[in-house]
C-alpha cells in the first residue's frame, strides 16, 4: 500500500479549483432537521379530525416539537436518508349535547417518540393523552385514537416519502441527474458522425390567454456531430438506443401527439411536430416543475 500523499495520480480524486463535487461522486451531508421541522408543521397543524360527527369536535393545533438529528447524503447521485426524530403535537377536542350545547373542552398532546429512516416502511408509535381523565375527557381521548391516529399517521408517512426523495435537495439532484445523462447522449451522438444542428429552447407557462413571460428565457444552442442528419434523428427518436447510452428507462412514441418519458420518467412530454430526418419539436417538463410550466424544445438538423 503506498504512503499517504504518495499514490498513483490515477487513484487520487484532486481538488478543483471551482470547488465542484463532480457528479456528486463525494460524500455530501445536508443537514434537515429544519426542514422536517418546517415540513411536519405543515402537514400537521390545523387538522381538522371531527366536526360535529358524533356531537364530537375534534382538531391538532401546533407541532410543540421536533427534536433529534436529521440529514440527507448523496455519494454518488445516490440519496441516502438518515432520521431519528421526536415529535410532540398538541390538540383540542368538545363534546356538546344534542342540542348543540358544550358538555365539555379539552386540551391533549400527540406524542411520537421515535420516527426513524431504520423503521421507513412501518409506521411509528403514536401516544395520545389528555388533560381531563373524566368520562366525557375519556371519550373525546378515544375519538381520537380512531380517528385522529390514522390521519396523524398518514401525513408522517408523507415526511418519510419526501425525505427518501432527498428533501431540500431533491430537485439539485435531479437536475445534476438529468445533466449527466444528457452529456451521456450528446457524447454518443457526437461518436455516430458530424451535422449541425440547432436547439431553440422555450421555458413557458402554458395558459388559455397569452400572458408576459417574465423570468422565462430562450436558449438557443447550435452543435456539430460527424453524422447525417437522418442518423441523429433516429437516435434521439428511438427508445432502445435512449435506454442504451442513458442507462435510464425511456418511452419515446414516434407519431405527432405521442407522448415521451426519458430519464426514468424525470422528463415527460409530448411530439409536436416530426419530420424525418430533419425537425424534432416536443414539449418537455421536468417532474419538479410546478403545474402548468413546461418547455418547447426545437432540435433541427441541417
Amino acid at each position: 500500500m503506498a504512503k499517504y500523499g504518495e499514490g498513483h495520480k490515477r487513484w487520487i480524486v484532486e481538488d478543483r479549483p471551482d470547488g465542484a463535487n463532480v457528479h456528486n461522486w463525494h460524500w455530501a451531508e445536508t443537514d434537515c432537521l429544519g426542514w422536517s421541522r418546517d415540513l411536519l408543521t405543515k402537514l400537521l397543524n390545523n387538522l381538522t379530525v371531527l366536526d360535529g360527527e358524533g356531537n364530537i369536535h375534534l382538531k391538532t393545533k401546533t407541532v410543540d416539537k421536533v427534536d433529534g438529528e436529521a440529514y440527507v447524503n448523496i455519494r454518488k447521485g445516490k440519496i441516502i436518508p438518515g432520521y431519528e426524530i421526536s415529535l410532540s403535537l398538541s390538540w383540542e377536542g368538545e363534546a356538546k349535547d344534542a342540542d348543540g350545547k358544550s358538555l365539555l373542552k379539552v386540551d391533549g398532546v400527540v406524542e411520537i417518540p421515535y420516527i426513524a429512516d431504520e423503521n421507513a416502511d412501518e409506521d411509528p408509535e403514536v401516544k395520545i393523552s389528555v388533560k381531563d381523565e373524566g368520562p366525557i375527557g375519556k371519550r373525546l381521548k378515544e375519538a381520537m385514537l380512531a380517528k385522529g391516529k390514522p390521519l396523524i399517521l398518514e401525513k408522517v408517512r408523507v415526511y418519510v416519502e419526501s425525505i427518501a426523495k432527498g428533501g431540500p435537495v431533491k430537485d439539485e439532484v435531479e437536475a445534476k441527474k438529468i445533466a449527466t445523462k444528457s452529456n451521456s447522449t450528446a457524447a454518443v451522438a457526437a461518436a455516430a458522425g458530424e451535422v449541425k444542428k440547432e436547439v431553440v429552447v422555450e421555458k413557458k407557462e402554458v395558459k388559455k390567454k397569452k400572458e408576459s413571460k417574465k423570468g422565462f428565457k430562450t436558449i438557443s444552442m447550435t452543435e456539430k456531430f460527424s453524422c447525417r442528419a437522418k442518423d441523429l434523428f433516429e437516435i434521439l427518436m428511438d427508445e432502445n438506443r435512449w435506454k442504451g447510452f442513458s442507462q435510464s428507462n425511456a418511452k419515446i412514441s414516434k407519431e405527432v401527439g405521442g407522448q415521451i418519458s426519458i430519464f426514468d420518467g424525470s422528463v415527460t412530454g409530448t411530439n409536436l411536430e416530426l419530420q424525418n430526418g430533419s425537425l424534432i419539436v416536443q414539449k418537455w417538463r421536468f417532474g419538479s416543475w410546478p403545474d402548468g410550466i413546461d418547455s418547447t424544445v426545437c432540435e433541427a438538423y441541417t
